[in-house]
């Protein structure tokens, strides 16, 4: 006969209710083992380290190619300024004469005493009015005309010849034509200024648009661009090289157009002090002029170079040609 506890235990698993654990026993608790493997741990970045190490590595690359250069400028800067202290105080005249040529120490006392003087920055100042007006003009039309004259045949046989007849004549020629056909000085410097830089970006855009690939036109046609689209995005960027480098020489011829005008029929720039010291007598003063127009031209040109390559990055990184 069953006992009265087996008979409790089977009235409780038949009314369903559940069995509540023994006082004596703790419920076993069981261990699930899945196959995720653990996380690893973080691995610290050293993300500021890279980033400060990627600047440093470019200023030492700049510095590496750069290095040389400074150095090869130093060195020829240097050698024309011992020739010219020693040319000036031996002396010389062997058939070139530095008798009346001033030193280099009389240029530099009298360049700290012009630093001081307004009219001379004065001068400076209306310089570079009359060089950027004048060539900005020059450029513009350059750069239209030459897109013109190289893209259309009716264009370059309505302009083209008369673009080469006008171009052989001096700039210095045209001061007294300037002066009877525009109101003021001002103007026709400005104006011969325009006519020295105009010819060479002229000449050099329409080299440019006619060293075109036909196949990058070719191309275009059949990706459905319209002639505007082709001057702009075809034409235009593939004579870019060659519209700096009338740029650049453009820039040059202007500065010479510009110091001749300003000698002649100028009262204010660099080119009327330097004849001013000359008609003075102020032989330190001629040379400052001279070199004041040199570092101007110089940066003028330097501009122009970074434009160029702001423009086109890829000629800034492409070799020089054949140049080692």
């Amino acid at each position: 006969m069953p006992s009265a506890s087996s008979l409790s235990f089977d009235a409780g698993a038949a009314s369903g209710e559940p069995e509540e654990p023994s006082p004596t026993h703790a419920p076993r608790r069981e261990t699930v083992v899945t196959d995720t493997p653990s996380p690893t741990p973080l691995v610290e970045v050293p993300v500021r380290r890279a980033a400060t190490w990627v600047p440093a590595r470019r200023v030492e690359a700049w510095l590496r190619s750069a290095l040389p250069k400074l150095l090869m400028t130093t060195l020829s800067l240097g050698l024309f300024v011992a020739f010219w202290y020693f040319a000036t105080k031996y002396k010389w005249d062997f058939y070139i004469r530095f008798t009346n040529i001033p030193s280099p120490g009389e240029v530099l006392d009298n360049a700290s005493r012009l630093m001081q003087s307004e009219k001379f920055f004065n001068n400076m100042y209306v310089s570079l009015r009359r060089i950027l007006l004048g060539f900005g003009i020059a450029t513009v039309f350059g750069v239209v005309l030459g897109l013109l004259i190289g893209r259309y045949r009716g264009a370059k046989a309505l302009l083209f010849p008369l673009f080469e007849t006008l171009r052989p004549i001096p700039s210095i020629a045209w001061v007294p034509m300037a002066i009877m056909l525009w109101p003021t000085n001002e103007t026709s410097i400005v104006f011969i200024t325009f006519l020295g830089s105009l010819f060479p970006i002229l000449l050099n855009t329409i080299h440019g648009v006619n060293s075109v690939d036909p196949v990058l036109l070719r191309a275009g046609r059949c990706l459905g661009a319209t002639e505007f689209g082709l001057l702009r995005q075809v034409v235009l960027p593939a004579a870019l090289p060659h519209i700096f480098t009338g740029l650049a020489i453009g820039m040059g011829v202007a500065w010479v157009s510009l110091i001749a005008a300003e000698m002649i029929s100028g009262q204010y720039g660099i080119g009327y002090f330097t004849w001013e010291a000359y008609s003075l007598i102020e032989y330190a003063d001629i040379a400052i002029g001279m070199i004041v127009i040199g570092v101007l031209g110089l940066l003028c040109s330097g501009a122009i170079r970074l434009l160029g390559n702001m423009l086109m990055p890829w000629m800034a990184s492409s070799t020089h040609g054949g140049q080692k």
